[in-house]
């Protein structure tokens, strides 16, 4: 994995421009520790930063190739899965091959086939290749969009990078947010819209599409989309076809030159990761697979079982590591380590973000970086098979409004008049909400139930899965940790989105489908584990922090966030007991102490990114 930038100028001579070039990729040094590289001709540069996974000598960039009389250079962020699989054909063809990396099979698909070589590709990944002799760039995204890629085109100029922070060390790109900008991070946030780059003109490729960019046009393609068929299976053999397909997937999420590793909460998902790659290492004769689990201080203290969180994840991870033999790492934080990781978060994302779901997991993806470099993680099985509670509910079914939203109105309460009035949050989340509705691909005389089902589960695959693919992409790289995505693989998402509700929640089961599949390989109350979210602290000392943070700042009448929000009614909210907080204001996404964060978050992002609103 990798960070990638560059810069097209039609004017310029971006030759002499070597210093813009290097505080871009000095940006992406925590996604490339290892190495940084840069390459530039008259109207093109591109920079790249290096976390070497596979091929460590051979897969140096910006990686250069001569072919046919014309020179071809690609900046690359992401990992191919069947790399070997492509290699082959092109050996076929008459190909040669420096080295074995990843990055050398895609630039050479890229010679051979065209654009037409990304519906090759089975991985992660956003990457740019330069035609010299045509002039032409290609940018291309991942179809789900797990790797990072933004752009921005000004005047004479396209200006592209991994992260936010990227673009905006481009002296052509200030950090600037207007309206639409407002309502993403007062309305939409901590979810973000698909191709909005939150700041004014910066705009983010959306997974499963590619740009040709040159002198005389700009072409954006979507190359996949999920398509709605009759699914012809019965249970038995959807129950076979989604082990095999998991299984595959996460066989070939497993090769690296680096050590490897999984992250385990003791959940389904997670431990079905465990439990296949468990086997395979053992089948190949390989050491003992490594997991790292994450807790925090005196949670065994105060937790206190309610409708999201059933039970702690404690015991479920000694039953999965002690069940397969692995060996086991507990990483533990307290509440002052979690406040000071909210800003390292902020930084790491470019926007405020889940508060405390992503700053613990930015501490706990450094822990792991010391073990290892590359990580598995069982993020997006509850978007791909239908596991978040607002599937199962009536009301949320119901609603017309995205189900994370539902109570956007207690939230607009919050902004001042101001805001309101600018950004008009109800209106721009219900247009968002509309807009992703039309896009839903329906399946011919699909009606009632089933067609809302297709509607729920295309709103969480395209709408809200994007912000957890963020959060582990933005902390894993701060912390120079790959973390592949099993659950992501877009063949196994391809076939589970055509499974019916009823095969999907077979034996009466939230994703009932899958823990058929993994019969035999996890325990019975693993494997019947009800969900559990990503854990959390519960410690009221995080509560009481937050809300100290908060408060600084609201006494500070320098704070750049207080022309934004309703202080008093928030000022009510902090002067009330920690029993009478103890419930969640916007569901289980943003409760009380996760508010008091956000907030807190804003006000760091505008003022470390000196934020204008215009």
């Amino acid at each position: 994995m990798c960070g990638i930038a560059g810069w097209i100028d039609w004017d310029a001579d971006l030759t002499t421009q070597e210093t813009i070039l290097q505080r871009m990729a000095d940006t992406l040094k925590d996604r490339g520790p290892d190495a940084s590289g840069f390459w530039a001709s008259r109207t093109c540069a591109l920079a790249h930063r290096r976390l070497a996974v596979i091929d460590i000598e051979g897969g140096r960039q910006p990686m250069i190739r001569q072919f046919g009389g014309n020179t071809y250079v690609i900046v690359y962020n992401g990992e191919l899965y069947n790399t070997e699989d492509i290699r082959k054909e092109l050996l076929l063809l008459g190909h040669t091959f420096r080295g074995h990396s990843d990055t050398e099979v895609l630039l050479t698909a890229f010679i051979e086939w065209g654009p037409v070589c990304v519906d090759r590709l089975n991985g992660i990944f956003a990457f740019g290749i330069w035609n010299e002799r045509d002039q032409q760039l290609f940018l291309c995204r991942d179809r789900l969009g797990v790797k990072p890629l933004f752009y921005s085109i000004r005047g004479s100029s396209l200006i592209f990078g991994s992260e936010l922070k990227t673009m905006l060390a481009h002296p052509k790109i200030p950090a600037e947010i207007d309206e639409e900008g407002l309502a993403e991070i007062f309305s939409i946030g901590p979810s973000r819209t698909p191709g909005h780059g939150v700041f004014r003109n910066v705009s983010e490729l959306k997974p499963g599409y590619f740009m040709m960019y040159n002198r005389d046009r700009v072409k954006t393609e979507q190359y996949w989309i999920m398509e709605s068929l009759p699914h012809t299976d019965d249970v038995e053999t959807t129950t076979e076809k989604v082990k095999e397909l998991f299984r595959d997937t996460v066989e070939r999420q497993l090769i690296s030159d680096v050590p490897i590793c999984t992250l385990l909460s003791g959940g389904l998902d997670s431990s079905a990761i465990t439990a296949l790659a468990a086997e395979y290492y053992q089948r190949i004769g390989s050491e003992p697979l490594h997991t790292f689990s994450v807790d925090y201080v005196d949670n065994d203290i105060h937790f206190k079982p309610n409708q999201f969180q059933p039970n702690p994840d404690a015991p479920f991870i000694d039953r999965v590591t002690e069940y397969l033999g692995t060996v086991k790492h507990d990483i533990k934080f307290d509440t002052p380590e979690l406040i000071e990781s909210l800003k390292m978060a902020v930084f790491a994302r470019d926007l405020p973000g889940m508060t405390d779901v992503d700053s613990s997991l930015l501490l706990f993806c450094r822990e792991i970086k010391k073990e290892a470099t590359v990580a598995l993680s069982g993020e997006c099985a509850d978007e791909v098979f239908g596991g978040y509670p607002w599937f199962h509910r009536e009301d949320a079914l119901h609603a017309t409004i995205f189900p994370w939203s539902r109570n956007l109105k207690d939230r607009v309460r919050l902004l001042s008049p101001e805001v309101i009035k600018k950004s008009k949050p109800e209106e721009y989340v219900q247009t968002r909400y509309q807009e992703a509705l039309a896009e839903v691909p329906r399946l011919e005389g699909e009606t009632g139930k089933d067609a809302r089902i297709r509607e729920m589960f295309y709103l969480n695959l395209t709408r809200w899965m994007p912000t957890l693919l963020d959060r582990k992409d933005r902390m894993s790289m701060y912390s120079g940790l790959e973390v592949r995505v099993p659950f992501c693989d877009h063949r196994l998402v391809e076939y589970v989105w055509n499974i019916p509700w009823e095969m999907k929640t077979v034996d009466q089961q939230a994703k009932g489908i899958l823990r058929r599949a993994l019969r035999g390989h996890l325990p019975d109350d693993v494997l019947y584990r009800r969900k559990s979210p990503y854990p959390k602290t519960h410690n009221p000392s995080y509560l009481a922090a937050c809300r100290e943070w908060l408060r600084s700042i609201l006494d500070d009448p320098t704070s750049p966030v207080l022309e934004f929000i309703n202080v008093k009614e928030i000022r009510n909210i902090m002067e009330l007991s920690y029993g009478e907080l103890d419930f969640p204001w916007f569901g289980q996404l943003m409760n009380v102490p996760a508010l008091f964060a956000y907030l807190a978050q804003v006000d760091t992002w505008m003022r470390e990114y000196k934020v204008k609103v215009v």
